[in-house]
C-alpha cells in the first residue's frame, strides 16, 4: 500500500485541474513516440496530480493521431497509480440528456489502425479487458460528479468509433440496437493500454449531443458540441477535485496492480530485449 498518484486525461471541455498546488509542466520523453504535451504536475491536500491534455493545449490533435501509447506511458512514468479519464461523448439514450454525466463501465471499440497495445512479438501478453474499467476509480468518480451537481447515470456502454467525422445516421441507430449508451473518439486504445501499464482506469462522459439518431432532429455539429461543453466545464472541474479530495491518505492496492502476473506468455530466452527496453516503464514490475 502507498499513496496516490491521480493522472487526469482531459478531453474536449478540460483544459486544466483547478485548486493544484506548486503546480507545474514538465516534459517527458517515451520511447513511444510524442505524447500530446507536456503535464501539468502538483498536489492537492495529500494527492499528487499529473494532468494531461488529451488532444493538447489548443486542442491541436485529432482523434486519430492521438499517441495513446505514448500518452500512457509518461503518466506511468510520472509514477500515476490511477487514471481518471474526462471525455465528451453522445448520447445514444433518450434519457442520457445533453449535460448529464455517465460512468462508463463497458466500451465497445469501432477504432481501426490505431496501436492499441503496448507488448507484440518478441514479449506477447494478452490481458482481460472483461471488466475494463476498475470499480473503486468509478464509484468514486460518481460520488464526486453527484457532489459536484451533475445528473449521473452510472454505468453505460460506449461506443468508441474512428472519427474524426460524427457517425452516419444508419450507424448510429446501429449503435442504439447494440444497447450502447453513450459514443466517443477517444476512450480505446487508452483503456486498454492503461490495464496492460496496470493502471486501474475511469472513464466519464460528459453528453454533449444526442449524435443523430433523433427523428426530426438537427445532427450533431461542432457549434453545437462547444456549446455543451463550457456548460459542462464547470462540474467537471469540480468532480476531479472532489474526487482528490474524497482519497484516503493510504492507497488499497488493486487487483489491477498485478494484473501483468497473468498476461505475460513469452518465454524468457526468446523475448525481445529491444521491445523490453521500451517496456521499461509500463511493464517493468512484471519483468524484472
Amino acid at each position: 500500500m502507498s499513496g496516490w498518484t491521480i493522472g487526469i486525461i482531459g478531453g474536449s471541455g478540460l483544459y486544466g485541474v483547478e485548486g493544484v498546488e506548486d503546480g507545474h509542466w514538465v516534459e517527458v520523453h517515451s520511447p513511444w513516440g510524442q505524447p500530446s504535451d507536456e503535464l501539468f504536475v502538483g498536489r492537492i491536500g495529500h494527492v499528487k496530480v499529473v494532468f494531461l491534455p488529451r488532444h493538447g493545449r489548443g486542442h491541436r490533435i485529432s482523434p486519430s493521431e492521438l499517441n495513446a501509447r505514448a500518452n500512457v506511458d509518461v503518466l506511468k512514468r510520472l509514477g500515476v497509480t490511477d487514471v481518471l479519464s474526462i471525455s465528451s461523448v453522445g448520447s445514444l439514450a433518450e434519457e442520457r440528456a445533453p449535460g448529464t454525466f455517465t460512468i462508463v463501465d463497458q466500451f465497445i471499440d469501432r477504432t481501426r489502425g490505431r496501436p492499441s497495445s503496448f507488448f507484440g512479438s518478441g514479449m506477447v501478453a494478452h490481458v482481460s479487458m472483461a471488466d475494463p474499467v476498475c470499480p473503486r476509480l468509478s464509484t468514486l468518480a460518481r460520488d464526486a460528479a453527484i457532489a459536484a451537481g451533475a445528473t449521473v447515470h452510472d454505468g453505460g456502454t460506449c461506443l468508441v468509433m474512428e472519427g474524426p467525422q460524427f457517425s452516419t445516421r444508419a450507424e448510429s441507430n446501429l449503435y442504439r440496437q447494440w444497447g450502447c449508451h453513450v459514443i466517443g473518439m477517444t476512450a480505446m486504445p487508452e483503456a486498454k493500454l492503461c490495464r496492460e501499464a496496470e493502471l486501474p482506469y475511469a472513464l466519464v462522459g460528459m453528453v454533449t449531443d444526442y449524435d443523430c439518431w433523433r427523428e426530426g432532429e438537427e445532427a450533431v455539429d461542432v457549434a453545437a458540441v462547444i456549446r455543451q461543453l463550457s456548460a459542462n466545464a464547470e462540474k467537471a472541474r469540480a468532480l476531479v477535485v472532489n474526487l482528490i479530495r474524497a482519497l484516503p491518505e493510504v492507497r488499497p492496492a488493486s487487483p489491477i496492480d498485478t494484473c501483468l502476473d497473468a498476461a505475460l506468455i513469452t518465454a524468457l530466452d526468446v523475448r525481445d530485449p529491444e521491445l523490453l527496453g521500451r517496456l521499461d516503464a509500463v511493464a517493468g514490475r512484471a519483468l524484472r
